[in-house]
């Protein structure tokens, strides 16, 4: 199949999405504001490959409606450490560095969060507008997010026909959710190089791959759009495992999410990556896309999220404060650099870092 009929099968298949599906047989997943739930979230970073300077992302995203940074604190034995933000997106993180003969470096950052459930009726609602600003922020080509002839020949086809933002952003969510796949074996959480996922038509990788690829669409179609990196801290309240921390050691558990911007709803949650990650780890795993579960997270992933999860920012292309090497993609997890330059970031073990993140009742 070529690219073009490829894209022509998506679109049909995101149209049968949007009519009347199948019952969900009992399943339940519908994250609905319903009260702030309190998490404190430690970090502790002790490098042991000669790291001498880190970067760890601070939980500090703000939104009225789901997300409220609290207190930031830390403990260790740098000779500097300082609260630093990235220029352009503001994403903030602890900027660390170690006396080249410290012994055991350490450094522990402790910091308290409130988030809830979202759920908007994509379109409607009384949103303010966005600024000129914050629009041309979010329609803007970033290093991964090109608006070249590949990714926009895509978007035009895949919103061919559909009038309206709405519209618009419910073909592309859809199109990803038919046309790409998780790839289990994708380090990390993938590299968000769209282009080459297009031009390839290898649509796969996990979240930083697939929900970029939403957000590169939709911005190639005009329609503001972002990606906030983050990680999930507790456990589903639905019951689905592949959608929430399940244990209070959360190294792993980073996740990137997205948004929309949408006339009425304003910044509008989309997840198309969740769903795929439904199909494929949900027990008891390579669910059909009939499936109740999948079909439950499909329907809610577009306009709704679940606030087991923490935001760190919604940065591309980071410049870390203080190093002289290349801008990453982006800051999800905490990053070194020794003397050759910045160390692998995807590996805990070796460059040893240990996230946990406790609820906190009343």
């Amino acid at each position: 199949m070529n690219r073009r009929d490829m894209l022509k099968a998506g679109v049909a298949a995101g149209a049968l999405g949007l009519a009347p599906c199948l019952a969900t047989a009992g399943v339940t997943f519908a994250p609905t504001p319903k009260g702030w739930r309190s998490y404190v979230m430690t970090m502790r970073v002790e490098p042991t490959d000669g790291a001498t300077k880190a970067w760890i992302p601070l939980p500090t995203f703000a939104a009225a409606d789901w997300q409220r940074p609290g207190t930031v604190t830390w403990t260790g034995n740098a000779k500097v450490a300082e609260r630093v933000r990235d220029p352009l997106y503001g994403a903030e993180m602890l900027r660390v560095e170690w006396a080249a003969d410290q012994q055991s470096p350490l450094i522990e950052v402790t910091a308290q969060v409130q988030t809830q459930d979202r759920s908007v009726i994509p379109g409607q609602g009384s949103a303010p507008p966005l600024s000129d600003a914050e629009r041309k922020l979010n329609l803007a080509a970033t290093e991964l997010l090109p608006h070249n002839a590949v990714v926009m020949g895509c978007s035009e086809e895949i919103v061919r026909g559909r009038t309206g933002d709405v519209a618009k952003a419910r073909a592309i969510f859809d199109w990803v959710v038919d046309n790409t796949f998780r790839n289990a074996k994708t380090p990390g959480c993938g590299l968000g190089d769209i282009t080459a996922m297009i031009k390839t038509g290898n649509l796969n990788g996990k979240c930083a791959d697939l929900n970029a690829l939403y957000v590169g669409l939709a911005r190639s179609a005009g329609l503001p759009a972002r990606d906030l990196y983050g990680i999930r801290v507790a456990p589903s309240q639905f019951g689905y495992k592949a959608l929430g921390a399940n244990t209070e050691v959360v190294s792993k558990a980073q996740h990137c999410r997205a948004e929309v911007w949408l006339a009425g709803s304003g910044w509008t949650p989309v997840d198309p990556a969740d769903v795929r990650k439904v199909v494929l780890e949900e027990p008891p795993g390579n669910l059909a896309m009939t499936d109740p579960k999948v079909v439950a997270a499909r329907k809610a992933l577009f306009g709704a999220w679940e606030g087991n999860w923490v935001a760190f920012n919604d940065a591309h292309d980071v410049k870390l404060v203080g190093s002289n090497e290349p801008a990453i993609a982006f800051l999800m997890y905490p990053q070194g650099e020794n003397r050759t330059g910045l160390v692998d970031s995807l590996d805990p073990d070796k460059f040893k870092y240990r996230l946990t993140a406790r609820e906190l009742t009343a």
